[in-house]
């Protein structure tokens, strides 16, 4: 039941996909926990009937998938579909994850009573935008009531005036529901998108130039994407096959932790790394890059994890990790203490905040601590187009 404080509402989540990446999976816990408090709960998604729901959605909520192609030009198709769907369903929210998603939803709510929240899932300043991108977020940005980042350091991406309307949430961390195998392994793993964003590249280069000292680790990067063939051909040129493995994606969420000894982040820029939060919650001993933005709100450097510079990445890459397989006991150490420290991104406190934003008034940001930061940009992930209605 809904709490007298929080009126039931009709909320409408879009999204460019339900597949398996991050976003995904806190609209799959954040649509669940709405749900639960009473809430009526569509999710909208520019892919189609074919494609995958990796993380599974309440069976209440509706799910409308809108098709679309790819690109600036398919930016119309996408806001006439959901206008369509906004108009039939009359939700009293749009909440809306990642950029160009976010651009397409302040588009289609013009002229619509419906309260528009937007999510930033990622980087703003490492990631390419056409710069009519730009312009039209700056613009549209204004439309929203509230703008949700995930960590305080990307407010800074955003413009002066649009300061008031921004909330810092963090990603809500699961508990761990995959059991570690008894006993170890001896496998180093990694967990992404096979994107250059991801830095598997150097990961490999990293592991690759330790792998002589330490015969009996393998690494095992679990994902797909667009880079598969580049880094399966890296993996060739330093005769790896068989020491490195690109394990696909798993058959169930997280089921690479059962496999795994130590976790490495490789990543040139992040929003908040799921997968980094997930190895911490599950014991497992983390190495990270210290890029922009999530890892250092996580890992304290030589207490629960470590963090490199970003900067000549796989060679620190490459002594860190070495580091790591060869002390046992600071393996263990550190895996105690990122579960604890895990604690605080917990699902029930985080959802909370969440709840928080539903029952303020339109127009006014929420800051994790109170505080406000000044800013000047935004961001985007990955646009498809056009649509196909219900």
């Amino acid at each position: 039941m809904p709490s007298s404080q929080t009126p039931p509402q009709h909320i409408l989540i879009v999204t460019s996909g339900l597949g398996a990446g991050g976003a995904e999976q806190v609209i799959a816990q954040l649509a669940h926990h709405l749900v639960e408090a009473g809430h009526e709960v569509d999710v909208a998604a520019f892919d189609t009937d074919e494609a995958r729901i990796y993380h599974e959605l309440p069976v209440v909520s509706r799910v409308f998938r809108l098709g679309g192609r790819s690109g600036f030009s398919g930016v119309a198709g996408r806001v006439m579909a959901l206008r369509g769907l906004v108009a039939r369903r009359r939700p009293d929210v749009v909440l809306s994850f990642l950029t160009k998603i976010n651009l397409v939803a302040a588009l289609a709510v013009q002229g619509h009573p419906a309260r528009l929240i937007c999510a930033e899932r990622n980087n703003p300043e490492q990631q390419q935008l056409h710069p009519l991108w730009n312009l039209a977020l700056r613009w549209f940005y204004r439309r929203a009531d509230t703008i949700i980042c995930q960590t305080e350091g990307v407010r800074r991406c955003f413009a002066h005036d649009l300061q008031g309307r921004l909330a810092t949430i963090p990603n809500p961390v699961p508990e761990p529901d995959v059991v570690r195998g008894e006993g170890a392994s001896y496998t180093v793993c990694a967990v992404g998108r096979l994107t250059y964003q991801k830095g598997f590249d150097r990961l490999i280069e990293a592991f690759a130039g330790i792998a002589a000292d330490h015969p009996q680790w393998r690494l095992a990067i679990w994902g797909e994407g667009p880079d598969r063939e580049a880094l399966e051909a890296g993996i060739r040129a330093r005769g790896m096959e068989g020491r490195i493995v690109l394990q696909g994606l798993g058959e169930r969420p997280r089921s690479w932790i059962r496999e795994a000894d130590v976790f490495v982040l490789s990543s040139r820029y992040e929003g908040f790394p799921n997968a980094l939060a997930e190895a911490m919650a599950a014991g497992l001993p983390v190495l990270a890059t210290r890029c922009d933005f999530g890892p250092e709100d996580m890992i304290s450097d030589g207490k629960n994890g470590l963090l490199v510079e970003d900067a000549d990445t796989s060679p620190a890459l490459a002594t860190a990790l070495a580091r790591l397989l060869d002390d046992a006991p600071l393996r263990e150490r550190l895996g105690e203490a990122a579960a604890r420290s895990m604690l605080r991104f917990r699902p029930a406190y985080v959802l909370r905040r969440w709840d928080e934003v539903l029952r303020q008034s339109p127009g006014h940001g929420l800051s994790s601590g109170g505080s406000r930061r000044s800013a000047r940009r935004r961001e985007p992930d990955k646009a498809h187009a056009l649509a196909r209605s219900e």
